[in-house]
């Protein structure tokens, strides 16, 4: 097949955009951390985490292109009220302590510039509330996504840093193994902040809403592809970057000026001022966008009224999600003495231990030819999605069960 070079650059965009939505508070956190800790111990995780996303995007894109629906009503048509309400709570869960993450984000972003989190948080959770009432964030979202490139100065401080690139690659080929909860923890959420539950959610929902179809499948393809290995890439310099600087001094990043401290060789003094705007602009985007996802797919599931253009007489249900995941999210941030970076480590861990639960509804729709019909999974795409869903689960169970026995 022929492919014309003017669709290619009209498709990109959803999987690019829901790819480095991955490079948010709990995305750079749980990079960060395991660069600090294990050096380059983690970076084998990366290839397989960028296989999986490919697998898991392209999938939910191929689904929208053929059905031309929305995951949360697939899984409705298709299991049911009951599991549809499982499914939808294990996504309720996983968004709003991602949102939560996303508050920690701005918080410790603001905070390198001088800004008490009392004053930060309050501020943006209602420029937030208020973005999201109207659905006007969509104007900004090129400007964040701007700012949220910020992260791409890893890749050139990588090569600034002076990396033991031998080591780097052999560590990426053949991962060392360490018997520790911790470990196991931070493999989890790299897990969970690589494919995030609502990625699958978002990339399906901008698919159907750009109307594509079949023969637009090869063009969603690229696009899927493209924005899963820049991503990756990213990823990947970043744990690094930290490895080569913070891990051989001890630094254990316990806050946003420990991870900024990695961008020091680059950008010296400036380095917390470029770390923080980046944080700041992935995070509030990641914040703008969650809730809506959230509140959207829980609605069409059930059959209730969504969207921006909805008054609250309209759409109680879709506004009063939103509402109440913004002003808990907000909330949990203001207690006195939270650990942010705890926070957004923790979100990452709950998005890995739920995603399992959302792969098995996708990877049920997607086999099935009476909905997919020539597009349905192959026995390889359905492979490697049940590798995801056992592999998590399996390393979910040996890190709660390490943990309670106190290893």
């Amino acid at each position: 097949m022929k492919l014309d070079p003017r669709r290619v650059l009209g498709a990109m965009g959803p999987g690019m955009v829901a790819a480095l939505a991955g490079a948010d508070a709990g995305g750079v956190a749980a990079y960060s951390n395991s660069g600090a800790l294990y050096g380059y111990g983690l970076l084998w995780t990366v290839p397989i985490m960028c296989l999986l996303l490919i697998v898991a995007q392209e999938t939910a894109a191929r689904m929208g292109c053929v059905t031309g629906k929305g995951f949360a009503s697939l899984i409705r048509e298709q299991f049911g009220v009951r599991l549809s309400a499982l499914a939808m709570l294990a996504l309720l869960v996983s968004n709003a302590t991602v949102t939560l993450s996303e508050f920690a984000g701005i918080a410790s972003g603001m905070a390198l510039f001088g800004v008490p989190t009392y004053v930060s948080v309050p501020l943006a959770a209602l420029a937030i509330w208020m973005l999201s009432m109207s659905g006007s964030y969509r104007r900004i979202e090129k400007i964040l996504l701007a700012i949220s490139c910020v992260f791409v100065t890893y890749v050139i401080a990588g090569f600034m840093v002076g990396p033991d690139w031998g080591r780097a690659f052999h560590d990426t080929l053949i991962p060392p193994v360490y018997a520790e909860p911790q470990y196991l923890s931070l493999i989890v959420a790299l897990v969970g902040t690589t494919i995030a539950p609502w990625m699958i959610f978002l990339a399906q929902s901008n698919v159907v809403e750009r109307d594509a179809r079949e023969d637009d499948i090869p063009y969603q393809r690229i696009d899927t592809v493209t924005g899963s290995v820049v991503a990756s890439a990213i990823s990947w310099f970043i744990i690094l970057v930290t490895g080569t600087v913070l891990h051989p001094a001890g630094i254990v990043v316990e806050g946003a000026e420990d991870a900024a401290a990695a961008l020091a060789p680059l950008v010296g003094d400036y380095a917390q001022a470029l770390f923080g705007a980046g944080l700041i602009g992935a995070s509030f985007l990641a914040a703008c966008v969650l809730p809506g996802i959230t509140s959207s797919a829980i609605c069409e599931a059930f059959g209730w009224e969504r969207g921006a253009d909805r008054s609250w007489q309209e759409a109680p249900v879709y506004r009063g999600i939103i509402t109440a995941i913004l002003a808990l999210s907000a909330a949990v941030v203001l207690m006195p003495n939270a650990n942010l970076f705890g926070i957004m480590m923790a979100a990452q861990v709950i998005n890995g231990v739920l995603l399992p639960v959302l792969l098995v509804f996708m990877v049920g729709i997607a086999s099935d030819r009476h909905v997919m019909g020539r597009y349905a999974n192959s026995g390889a795409w359905n492979a490697l999605t049940w590798f995801t869903i056992v592999s998590v689960t399996i390393l979910t169970i040996i890190m709660f069960v390490l943990q309670a026995l106190g290893w």
